[in-house]
């Protein structure tokens, strides 16, 4: 059967897989109808379970594909194993052995259940399942206790495992189980202290717990598409803002019956209880913050848009569903990148970002360019690799397949280096894009191509220390939720950074190097103060409607004790 060739079996090597051993990659992509005819006619080649040093491996888009050999049990430095549109029935049990895994995806396949083995996994953090014919979810995921988003959208499921409410899930934002036939949600998800976003839209519930209303950090939750018994809370689900539901939970509903009043006055008492014991927790972290010293704290300034014409808007283009469909955007202003090395500190703290919350650049990508530098309005666009013209940094203006190209050498030359086997720059992002018909961009009025994620910013756009505002995207292939949440992750970091630029007073010296300036004084064209403003971006469809606006009032909701933020 295509696709089920065994890991002992010996067949003719595949260029790409010895092309991966002999350069002694991390990464290696095989998608798409080439890779599919090699799978049809011979199966997977089993030789790729020999590449140990492989930490990223992507097979997608190949319908001959029906199942992973257990020889996956060797690739133990895996960090991301994506398996998505293919036609893989079964998972095998040896995936247990990837205890370096984070991202698991087999979206998109024939699997109609998971190993036990996948709670094994205890540095998993990102699980996606969806479509697939999936029944029910293996007991033991509380033992991933690094998950922070699980998407089982599209399946069979018809009831989460008791263990997914467990208080050791203390990173689970994200929850995406719409369309199934899920019939009960516990009350034990208010257990899910990090919970941010919960979408059970189309399934078989008829009832929502009050207790979702005690999930302090949630900003998003969907459950359109159920039929629930309380009609007024089904007319809410469908058209109210998650901020009005959790007000009516909260508040404990209406209709409840005469039989159940004994009952329903004991879980009001234990309730009020609770809330007693939260509100008192708000007060004294709230005295707490109070006595944060003034002069310690970061102050984060909303400006809200209006649809007047003046109003940021970034469009998106219909063709970027396939490639990279979700972008989040802002302004900010206030930033001082002058003194010092200040800007070198700013660009260090995004590159730390690319690395860890974005998974190097595999769940999201940054971009920062000087708003004084842009036309207005723009566009998120999708564009065939030579078609797209860009003047990356520090390069000549090229299209983005010649660019690819260009880097694609440098990473080969790079590896032919004593001792080299990993590659550096932007190198290292080349696979995110393998396979793909178009390529992403941010385009200006003037059809400049000002961003191509996750590659490269433009040149004619990028940030400099006079740079004062600044345009702020934050693009991803995996979720909205993920583009915000880097998006609070940035600014909070570089309220931080303009803080600490703003109190030791930095100088820039003849030479170029610079001092923290404890004995001089400030000059009057300095800073006054280190607050920043915020000011939204609309990002709306081909016909001008409101997609997402950010930052929206559930966003910026950061727990620094000493971030205040003004809306």
């Amino acid at each position: 059967m295509a696709g089920m060739s065994g890991a002992g079996e010996t067949m003719e090597n595949w260029p790409e897989i010895e092309k991966a051993a002999s350069e002694k990659r991390r990464e290696l992509v095989l998608q798409g109808p080439n890779i599919d005819r090699k799978i049809q006619t011979g199966g997977l080649n089993p030789n790729i379970y020999s590449l140990r040093l492989l930490n990223y491996l992507e097979i997608s888009q190949c319908p001959s594909l029906v199942e992973i050999h257990q020889g996956i049990e060797d690739l133990t430095h895996l960090q991301s194993l994506i398996l998505c549109r293919n036609k893989i029935s079964t998972i095998p049990k040896a995936v247990g052995s990837l205890k370096s895994l984070k991202v698991l995806d087999v979206s998109v396949n024939e699997l109609e259940a998971l190993p036990d083995e996948l709670s094994q996994l205890g540095e998993l953090n990102t699980l996606n399942v969806s479509c697939n014919k999936i029944r029910c979810l293996p007991d033991g995921l509380s033992r991933c206790t690094k998950l922070s988003t699980i998407n089982i959208s599209k399946n069979n499921i018809t009831r989460f495992p008791e263990d997914i409410y467990s208080t050791h899930l203390e990173l689970l934002s994200t929850i995406v189980a719409s369309e199934n036939s899920i019939e009960e949600l516990s009350g034990d998800i208010s257990y899910l202290s990090a919970l941010k976003n919960l979408d059970l839209s189309n399934n078989k519930l008829t009832d929502i717990p009050f207790d979702l209303a005690d999930c302090a950090k949630l900003k998003e939750i969907n459950f359109k598409g159920n039929k629930l018994k309380d009609k007024r809370l089904e007319k809410m689900v469908n058209g109210c803002q998650t901020k009005s539901i959790l007000d009516y939970l909260r508040a404990g509903g209406r209709g409840k019956g005469k039989g159940n009043q004994h009952n329903e006055s004991e879980k009001e008492s234990s309730k009020e209880k609770d809330k007693k014991k939260r509100t008192d927790k708000r007060q004294k972290n709230k005295k707490d913050e109070d006595e944060v010293d003034e002069i310690n704290r970061m102050v984060v300034k909303v400006l809200h848009v209006t649809d007047s014409e003046t109003a940021f808007t970034v469009k998106v283009a219909a063709q970027v569903k396939d490639v990279r469909p979700y972008i989040v955007c802002c302004v900010v202003k206030g930033m001082n990148l002058k003194p010092g090395n200040a800007l070198k500190r700013f660009l260090t703290a995004q590159i730390k970002l690319h690395d860890d919350m974005c998974g190097k650049r595999t769940l999201a990508t940054i971009a920062t360019h000087d708003l004084q530098l842009l036309h207005w309005p723009l566009l998120y666009d999708a564009r065939p690799p030579k078609l797209l013209k860009i003047v990356p940094l520090s390069r000549k203006e090229t299209s983005a397949a010649d660019l690819l190209r260009q880097l694609q050498f440098e990473a080969e030359e790079q590896r032919k280096q004593k001792k080299r086997q990993n590659v550096s720059g932007l190198h290292k992002y080349l696979q995110i894009l393998d396979g793909k018909e178009n390529y992403p961009c941010v385009v200006d009025a003037q059809d400049q191509v000002i961003s191509f994620p996750p590659i490269t910013n433009s040149e004619k756009t990028k940030m400099r220390k006079s740079t004062a505002e600044l345009f702020v995207e934050v693009t991803s292939s995996s979720s909205l939720q993920i583009c915000k949440d880097v998006m609070d992750a940035l600014i909070v970091k570089m309220a931080e950074l303009n803080k600490f630029t703003f109190d030791h007073k930095e100088e820039v010296h003849s030479d170029g190097e610079s001092d923290l300036a404890s004995v001089a004084e400030p000059a009057p064209s300095e800073m006054t103060s280190s607050e920043l403003v915020v000011q939204q971006v609309r990002v709306v469809d081909p016909d001008g409607n409101l997609k997402v606006v950010y930052p929206s009032k559930t966003d910026l909701t950061s727990e620094v004790t000493n971030l205040a933020v003004i809306r």
